[in-house]
């Protein structure tokens, strides 16, 4: 059994103008630098007529479209009692909370935008960016875990995973952000980086990210605390959680796309050489 180390989720602050810089803030900025810096590797050994230039305005318009949907979703789906009571809530985003599924839809219309700027086809941008999402994933959940949030249900001490989280309780927990950094992060971007290493039709990189993202979403929303205030029980199922009740749609769409894109059977192009 672990317990949480209670980490000071202000990393440091900044001289003369006494500003704090979070954690949580700075794991979203690794992230999609990190994004940033694989897309552009790609660059170079995928066929398509990607530019360097074509990737940083990518990842900008993906980085307003996560920031803006992630919190407005959160807002939406997770948070609109609060909200409600107080309206600029929605803006101090350090504070935690930011929604996959809003920022999902952010990212979608960033990929919109650029498929239309760049005269290229909504999936040709999606399935070339899709490889290098999970990198932000990864680091959000280790914002996540910093901020001491989306902690699991209790379990055994003996569970050798398990963790005391003293803010909380002082009982043995799942570390489920962390759960959600390997999957969604590691584990996700493994499969999507080895995946799409060949020449795949279109439409199936993102269909995959879909897919998967959903599965290990929905798996680890069983040991997952919802968020307080969060009714769980949808369609009469006792155990469905919100999270799986917003994930279910992605799962099914990402194995639709999937077989209509081994149907279509559209290739773009081969890796370079």
């Amino acid at each position: 059994m672990w317990t949480y180390p209670a980490i000071d989720p202000v990393a440091f602050t900044l001289p003369f103008i006494d500003r704090e810089v979070h954690w949580y803030g700075l794991m979203y900025l690794i992230g999609l630098t990190g994004a940033w810096a694989l897309a552009r590797y790609r660059t170079g050994i995928k066929a398509g007529g990607w530019t360097k230039e074509q990737v940083g305005d990518m990842v900008f318009y993906s980085a307003v479209g996560i920031i803006a949907g992630g919190r407005i979703g959160y807002g939406l789906f997770y948070g609109f009692e609060q909200w409600s009571q107080d309206f600029f809530w929605i803006l101090r985003v350090y504070e935690g909370g930011m929604s996959f599924h809003g920022g999902l839809i952010g990212v979608l219309c960033a990929f919109g935008y650029m498929a239309w700027k760049t005269n290229r086809t909504f999936f040709q941008v999606a399935d070339f960016f899709a490889p290098v999402a999970p990198i932000g994933l990864f680091f959000g959940r280790l914002g996540n875990f910093i901020n001491g949030e989306l902690w699991g249900r209790a379990t055994s001490a003996d569970f050798p995973l398990s963790m005391v989280f003293p803010h909380v309780d002082q009982l043995p927990r799942h570390p489920s952000m962390l759960y959600e950094m390997v999957l969604e992060g590691f584990v996700l971007f493994v499969i999507l980086w080895w995946y799409s290493a060949k020449q795949r039709p279109r439409m199936a990189t993102s269909a995959l990210f879909l897919l998967f993202y959903g599965v290990f979403r929905a798996g680890v929303e069983f040991v997952r605390v919802p968020d307080e205030g969060i009714q769980v029980g949808y369609l009469g199922l006792e155990w469905m959680t919100r999270g799986q009740l917003l994930t279910l749609p992605m799962v099914l769409l990402g194995f639709a796309m999937l077989v209509i894109a081994y149907k279509r059977n559209v290739i773009d192009g081969n890796i370079k050489s």
